[in-house]
C-alpha cells in the first residue's frame, strides 16, 4: 500500500446565479459611448465595411440598432456569441482581433439595456437571440435561459439586416441605463452628438485614409473622423517614429490657437477639451484604447494635465498579443506600460512636454528665427535656491536706450525696474489662464499695425540715430527682437532715413 498517498480532492457544481451575475456585469462602467465602440469592435472583426447606428426616441420604448454588413454567423456561432465568458481571454487571437475577453457584446450591452437582441446573417437564413433581465430575474430556477427569437412586437426591428442579406445587426431595449427619470429627447440628443464625437475619435485611423477601412453613420449621417494629432497641418511637429520593441511610439505638438482657424481651434480641441486630450494615445490595432492620458508616467511623481503642456499628444502602438503586460480592461479604457519601457516612454514624452510648453509660452511662434539665431526677449527667467523668478533683461533695445540715455534718472528707472519685476501678477496669470483656457494676450495681440508701428519706429530711430548702427543691421536686429519678430512686414518697411518714418 502506497504510503502519503495524496486523498482526492472532493468538488462540487457552484454555478452562478444567472441574474445576480448579470446585474453584477452591468456595474463594469461603461458609458454609453465605450459601449457602442465596443459592440463596432465586433464589427470591424468580422471585416464589416459599414456600420450604421440608429437611434430610436420612444420615453420608455426608446431602443438603439447597430447593423454591420460583416461576416455575419450561422446558428453555432451565434449561440456561442451570445454566452458568456464562452472564450479565454488567454486564447491567441487573430492579428486583427479587436476584442479580447468574450464578453464585450454582452457587458456593453447589459450595461445599457435589459433585453438584447442580437440577429445575424451568414447566407440567407437570419438566425436571432435575446438575453432579457427580467426574464432572467423571474425564473424559478435562476439558471441562463438565453431566448429565440426578437421580443413580441419587435420583429420590424431586424427588417434591416433582411434588406442587407448578410452581416449582424444588434438591438438594445429596455434602456434603462440611459433612459432615466427626468430624461428627456433632448437629453438624448445630446447623448447622440457625445456618441459621434467619441467614435469619430476611437476609429479615426479606420476611416481617415485615401480608401478608408470603415464608415460608420448615426441615424443616416456619416460620422466623421477625428485626428488627435492634426497631423497634416503644417504648423503640427511631429517626431521620427521611436520604436520599443514591438511598441511604435511618435510625438506630436500641435499648432498654438494662434495658429488655427476657430474652426480648427474648436475642433482641435476633441470631445474633452484641449488640457483633458493631452497626453499618450494607446491603439491597438490603429483601434484606440486610451485617449488622452499620461499613463502614471513622470519624474519622482506622476505627471498631471497642465495648461502648459496641453499641445502635447503622443501616438503609441501596440499589438493585441500585448494586453496582459499592459494590463487592458475588460472596457478597452485604461492602460499602463510595461515597466521594461516606462524610462524609455518618459523619456520621449519629456521631450514632447518641453516642446509644448515651449510652443505653448511664445503663443506658437518659434523661439528662433532666420536660422541659428536666437531671439531676443525682453523677460528672462531667472533660477535660484529659492525658486524662479522673472526679470526684465536690460539687453533688449528698448530697455538698454532708456537706460543708456538715462542720466541722473538712472536710479529711478532702475528701481521702477525693479519694482515691475517684483509685482509681476504671476497667480493672477496662471489662474487667469486656467480659467480662461488660453494665455493672456501679448506681443501687441489686437493692437492696430500703426500702433505697432508707433513703437517699433521709436526702437528703430534710437539704434539709427543714436547707436550708429546702419539701417540694414538696426532692421535685421529688430528682426531677432521680441516683440517685433511677430512683424517682419512692418521691420522691412521701416525708410533707411528714420526721420522719414516719423
Amino acid at each position: 500500500m502506497e504510503r502519503n498517498a495524496t486523498p482526492p480532492v472532493k468538488s462540487r457544481p457552484a454555478p452562478p446565479r444567472a441574474s445576480a451575475m448579470i446585474e453584477a456585469l452591468r456595474g463594469l462602467g461603461y458609458s454609453t459611448a465605450t459601449a457602442l465602440a465596443d459592440i463596432i469592435d465586433n464589427s470591424v472583426s468580422a471585416n464589416a465595411r459599414n456600420v450604421s447606428l440608429t437611434f430610436g426616441w420612444a420615453g420608455e420604448r426608446s431602443h438603439v440598432v447597430i447593423l454591420d454588413d460583416g461576416d455575419g454567423m450561422d446558428a453555432a456561432a451565434l449561440d456561442l456569441a451570445m454566452r458568456l465568458g464562452e472564450r479565454s481571454p488567454i486564447d491567441e487571437r487573430e492579428a486583427g482581433d479587436l476584442g479580447r475577453f468574450g464578453l464585450g457584446l454582452k457587458t456593453a450591452s447589459f450595461s445599457q439595456c435589459r433585453s438584447l437582441t442580437v440577429a445575424s446573417a451568414k447566407a440567407v437564413e437570419i438566425h436571432c437571440l435575446r438575453w432579457d433581465l427580467d426574464v432572467l430575474a423571474a425564473s424559478a430556477d435562476d439558471g441562463w435561459h438565453l431566448l429565440e427569437g426578437p421580443a413580441e412586437g419587435s420583429e420590424d426591428m431586424l427588417s434591416p439586416l433582411a434588406d442587407v442579406g448578410r452581416g449582424t445587426l444588434v438591438l438594445w431595449q429596455a434602456l434603462d441605463r440611459i433612459v432615466t427619470p427626468g430624461f428627456k429627447e433632448q437629453d438624448f440628443l445630446d447623448l447622440i452628438d457625445g456618441v459621434e464625437r467619441h467614435l469619430a475619435m476611437v476609429f479615426h485611423r479606420y476611416m481617415d485614409s485615401p480608401r478608408p477601412r470603415l464608415r460608420l453613420t448615426i441615424n443616416g449621417r456619416p460620422i466623421a473622423p477625428w485626428d488627435p494629432f492634426m497631423a497634416s497641418h503644417p504648423a503640427t511637429y511631429s517626431s521620427p517614429v521611436a520604436r520599443l520593441g514591438d511598441v511604435e511610439v511618435q510625438c506630436h505638438v500641435l499648432p498654438h490657437k494662434d495658429r488655427l482657424t476657430p474652426d480648427e481651434a474648436e475642433s482641435g480641441g476633441g470631445p474633452h477639451g484641449w488640457t483633458a486630450q493631452q497626453g499618450f494615445y494607446v491603439y491597438r490595432n490603429e483601434r484606440l484604447l486610451v485617449a488622452g492620458s499620461w499613463l502614471g508616467l513622470g519624474q519622482r511623481r506622476s505627471w498631471t494635465k497642465e495648461e502648459a503642456h496641453r499641445l502635447a499628444r503622443i501616438r503609441l502602438d501596440i499589438p493585441n498579443s500585448a494586453d496582459a503586460a499592459w494590463k487592458i480592461d475588460i472596457r478597452k479604457s485604461t492602460a499602463r506600460p510595461p515597466v521594461g519601457i516606462r524610462a524609455a516612454l518618459t523619456r520621449l514624452a519629456e521631450d514632447a512636454r518641453s516642446r509644448a510648453r515651449k510652443v505653448f509660452a511664445h503663443r506658437g511662434q518659434p523661439v528662433r528665427v532666420g536660422g541659428a539665431q536666437p531671439v531676443v526677449q525682453a523677460w528672462r527667467a531667472e533660477h535660484f535656491k529659492g525658486g524662479m523668478r522673472y526679470r526684465i533683461d536690460d539687453s533688449h533695445p528698448a530697455v538698454r536706450e532708456v537706460l543708456d540715455q538715462a542720466g541722473d534718472l538712472a536710479p529711478q528707472i532702475k528701481a521702477m525696474i525693479r519694482v515691475i519685476e517684483e509685482t509681476v501678477p504671476v497667480q493672477r496669470i496662471w489662474l487667469d489662464t486656467a480659467e480662461g483656457k488660453e494665455t493672456p494676450r501679448t506681443g501687441f495681440s489686437g493692437d492696430p499695425p500703426a500702433e505697432v508701428r508707433s513703437v517699433l519706429s521709436a526702437v528703430y530711430r534710437n539704434l539709427v540715430v543714436r547707436k550708429g548702427m546702419s539701417p540694414e543691421l538696426a532692421r535685421e536686429r529688430l528682426l531677432h527682437t521680441e516683440p517685433f519678430h511677430n512683424y517682419p512686414e512692418l521691420v522691412g518697411s521701416l525708410p533707411d532715413d528714420p526721420a522719414a518714418g516719423g
